[in-house]
């Protein structure tokens, strides 16, 4: 089973955070700049929370809020669903969807190791899968 820390290792563990003080228009500009759906939040040291695409249409588009005047920490989640580095692929999946979030950071120790996306886990999953049925293949025709 693939574990997130290997999982990190080939997509790597780049982190895109802000200050919970920002605006979200400029923490959803940051996101759309970097093709990102979401920022983790620091402040200080601390992950204090999180803000993703979707906080940014239920929180302040859908409440007729302005994006320049609401700041992120106005509208963040700061219950922070966290994995660690030895979860397996398939254990982020099931916490992910039990938790109903789609970006996952990877903590150990209090240090952010990483941010996993639910498209990141997918990805993974095809891949293993691919992986066995190419094995497989082999095996039944007797090639290598």
């Amino acid at each position: 089973m693939t574990t997130v820390r290997h999982l990190l290792l080939q997509k790597g563990n780049r982190v895109w955070s802000i200050h919970p003080d920002t605006s979200v228009f400029d923490a959803i500009k940051e996101m759309a700049d970097r093709n990102i759906g979401a920022l983790v939040v620091i402040e200080g040291d601390e992950l204090i929370g999180i803000i993703t695409e979707r906080h940014y249409a239920r929180n302040v588009v859908l409440k007729g809020r302005a994006s320049p005047k609401t700041r992120v920490r106005e509208i963040m989640q700061t219950n922070v669903v966290c994995a660690l580095p030895d979860y397996t692929v398939e254990q982020c999946m099931a916490l992910m969807t039990s938790k109903l979030v789609r970006h996952l950071p990877i903590v150990e120790d209090g240090i952010i190791l990483g941010l996993l996306s639910i498209g990141d886990l997918v990805k993974s999953t095809i891949s293993d899968q691919k992986f066995v049925i190419e094995q497989l293949e082999h095996y039944i025709s007797g090639t290598r």
